[in-house]
């Protein structure tokens, strides 16, 4: 029996350090986590450009600049094409690279599967692919034209896409035990565009056929919880999909084979490695139809199609282009996805930013083109003001993640053009009443935009970082009735655990004791300590 114990004690020993916990996302209390290495990770993220991930000599350009630009993380495309050049062969070199250089760069990567799809179309599948619609088919417009996007019901299509991905997870299994990679997204925007579905004869004699019994019975479990959209169609009394889904049949239809497909992919790709895996969409512009956008997309109005089919997908994420940003983030966030934002317009991101780590409680946002953003060459420079966010954020350090967990955080922007030109906010027990500031030397101008996320760090001490806003801070009557002032306000910046404080604030910066005014242009962090006095 000591002999039996002590073998039991050298195996586990010798058990290989591969059994670390992968990353994961939580929901906490209304906060999204991601989990890497046991502890929250704030992601302070954004995309490269499409072509920006093509070379080694790209990586060792872009990563190191966008180290001082306080990103801690790069999605970035892999393509199908350039990893399977001929069939049956494999080439991960340009990826491992990559890996490398972001690992000397103390960065994360998420992988982007650009495979079958890529905004619909198919043109970074590989050229062999492409070349052969007999084994690989189209999609078809009604007049039978063959377009320009591989069939979601190209069996060989699925089997090799499929091949590939579980390939790719392999490798980064065996390369990257670091977790250099923290994440992938399943394909990119899929969906059909040039018309509502597949009008392929495969996809004809599908679509006059029966609904799965499967999906009717999963929507119909959750019919209270549907989305205006879905419910407004969806009659499970039908048996084909017209009967079913009404007037939304062509985009319930794609929706349906773009989930089945998307998870076979997704599932080949788990069996290898278990990152978290996610789907993003392109948005529907107002007034779009289905066909202009893609068609059968993850996007809110059909995604508990998805839901329903693609089990192996973990969550769904909107690329925030329009400009409504917290409206499309809410609406994710109703069908119980973090908020994570893979894609958004680079120079609304700043102020987007603030509102999706602070009001979404997110734990990642990353704007399309980062690569396009330049470092500072000097001290005398001004850094882009997304960096500014993110350097703001990072010396909240801990700090940020424990109250988005605790709601502790709340966050707003402000437009010139917001229809709402005063916005408030409650947390702690007071309210916070934003207005965009008065340009300097015009008082009569207003600032462009402002933003602000505001965290509490105790009863009556706040951190407030943002800029271009004047903050009027009152006790929230809901709580008492008691009058509320503010005792102090300094800005603020820390180093390593310590806060330093930079300018105590009064007289014109805080019109006299009695509100926040922010510096207009610059993203700063403001340390306001509150009181409530009785009557």
């Amino acid at each position: 029996m000591r002999l039996l114990t002590i073998l039991a004690l050298l195996a586990l020993l010798a058990a290989p350090a591969t059994a670390t916990e992968l990353p994961k996302v939580v929901m906490q209390n209304g906060a999204s986590q991601l989990i890497v290495h046991g502890k929250p990770y704030l992601m302070f993220g954004g995309e490269l450009g499409n072509s920006s991930a093509g070379t080694e000599a790209q990586a060792e350009a872009i990563l190191p600049r966008l180290t001082k630009l306080h990103v801690n993380t790069v999605l970035m495309p892999v393509a199908w094409e350039q990893t399977e050049p001929t069939e049956g062969h494999f080439d991960f070199s340009l990826l491992d690279h990559w890996i490398d250089a972001a690992r000397a760069n103390r960065m994360h990567l998420v992988l982007l599967w650009f495979g079958t799809w890529k905004n619909g179309f198919s043109d970074y599948a590989p050229a062999w692919v492409k070349a052969d619609t007999r084994r690989f088919p189209r999609a078809r417009a009604i007049d039978g034209a063959p377009l320009e996007i591989l069939s979601t019901f190209g069996e060989e299509t699925l089997r090799l896409d499929s091949r590939a991905f579980a390939a790719l997870l392999a490798h980064v299994r065996a390369k990257d035990p670091q977790q250099t990679v923290l994440m992938v997204q399943v394909e990119n925007e899929v969906g059909l565009i040039g018309d509502g579905r597949d009008r392929s004869a495969e996809a004809d004699r599908a679509f006059a056929s029966a609904v799965p019994p499967s999906l009717i019975q999963a929507l119909q479990a959750k019919r209270a919880a549907l989305t205006p959209e879905l419910a407004a169609q969806f009659d499970p009394q039908g048996r084909n999909w017209k009967e079913v889904f009404g007037d939304a049949a062509d985009e319930a239809f794609m929706a349906w084979r773009y989930a089945t497909y998307a998870d076979a992919v997704a599932r080949a790709g788990k069996q290898q490695y278990a990152l978290p895996m996610y789907m993003n969409a392109q948005l529907p512009a107002p007034l779009e139809r289905a066909g202009e956008y893609p068609s059968g997309g993850s996007h809110p109005y059909y995604q508990q199609i998805y839901r329903a089919v693609a089990t192996h997908i973990d969550f769904y994420a909107p690329d925030i282009y329009w400009p409504d940003f917290s409206h499309w983030v809410q609406r994710y966030r109703a069908l119980g996805n973090p908020a994570f934002v893979p894609e958004a317009k680079i120079d609304s991101a700043p102020y987007n930013a603030l509102y999706l780590y602070g009001e979404a409680k997110g734990f990642g946002f990353c704007p399309f083109g980062i690569d396009s953003l330049s470092a500072p060459k000097d001290t005398t420079d001004t850094m882009p003001l997304l960096m500014q966010v993110y350097a703001a954020l990072d010396q909240l350090g801990d700090d940020l993640v424990q109250a988005q967990a605790a709601g502790r955080t709340r966050g707003l922007v402000l437009h010139a053009t917001s229809p709402r030109p005063t916005q408030t906010v409650a947390l702690g027990g007071y309210l916070f009443t934003a207005t965009l500031s008065r340009s300097w030397p015009d008082k009569h101008l207003l600032t462009k935009d402002g933003a602000m996320l505001v965290l509490q760090a105790r009863r009556d001490e706040f951190y407030i970082v943002g800029s271009g806003l004047t903050v009027t801070m009152t006790r929230d009557p809901d709580t008492d009735a008691r009058v509320a002032g503010i005792a102090s306000i300094e800005e603020v910046s820390r180093t390593g655990k310590a806060w330093h404080v930079e300018r105590r604030l009064n007289g014109d910066q805080s019109n006299q004791g009695r509100q926040l005014s922010m510096d207009a242009n610059q993203i700063r962090i403001y340390r306001v300590h509150l009181y409530a006095a009785g009557r």
